[in-house]
């Protein structure tokens, strides 16, 4: 298979579907990526971010607004099928809604990430403000216990200072040497300054190539 090219985020990138339930979920006919992190740890701009469209994934103030597995489309071949898809997925732990609704999308999001065969590698958000949390060391640990590959990125680095980044940043490398299934490496990322973008387009195409 030829290297794919960064500039497969220029080409067709489009909406898919929603899945409120695992029963559906997009047929599993190309490679998808995941991105899964916290409410509000600025989800659905990095993915803006990383495809250059402003309105793709929902941004909203309040977080726990992603209820459901959204997919997108990534790149066609020859007017076929896409050559990758994004899926962005509910965010856990706080959520602005009734505990049954917040436990229902704990368990699509912990089944979709255990069971899914296509699922080539899991981008796991770290807010840069507040670092590594229990909630994300619950995932950390189920995500090491289903074998699934995943990587660590840090979000909104341009909202502290460079000392504080940096401190944060030796600890969440320090919490990811811990858990076998994690990536080596740290991505870290600012969707407002584009700070990081490039690097994660060239780790998401990497890996949707294993």
């Amino acid at each position: 298979m030829k290297p794919l090219h960064p500039k497969i985020f220029s080409g067709p990138i489009s909406f898919l579907k929603s899945a409120p339930e695992l029963q559906f979920l997009p047929d599993p006919t190309v490679p998808e990526i995941a991105f899964a992190g916290r409410s509000n740890v600025g989800k659905s701009s990095l993915i803006n971010a990383l495809t250059g469209r402003n309105g793709l994934a929902r941004t909203s103030n309040t977080p726990g607004r992603t209820q459901e597995l959204n997919f997108f489309d990534v790149g066609d071949l020859d007017n076929g099928p896409p050559i990758f898809r994004i899926c962005d997925m509910p965010g856990y732990g706080f959520a602005k809604a009734p505990p049954k609704t917040v436990k229902k999308w704990r368990y699509l999001v912990n089944d979709y990430l255990r069971g899914r065969q296509v699922l080539k590698r899991t981008f796991v958000l770290i807010d840069s403000r507040h670092g590594v949390k229990d909630t994300d060391e619950e995932v950390f640990t189920m995500l090491d216990k289903a074998a699934v590959s995943y990587h660590i990125v840090m979000t909104k680095a341009d909202k502290v200072k460079s000392s504080e980044l940096e401190t944060t940043k030796e600890k969440v490398i320090a919490a990811a040497k811990k858990h076998p299934a994690a990536h080596p490496e740290l991505i870290i990322t600012s969707s407002e300054k584009k700070q990081g973008i490039d690097e994660l387009r060239l780790a998401v195409l990497d890996a949707v190539q294993i």
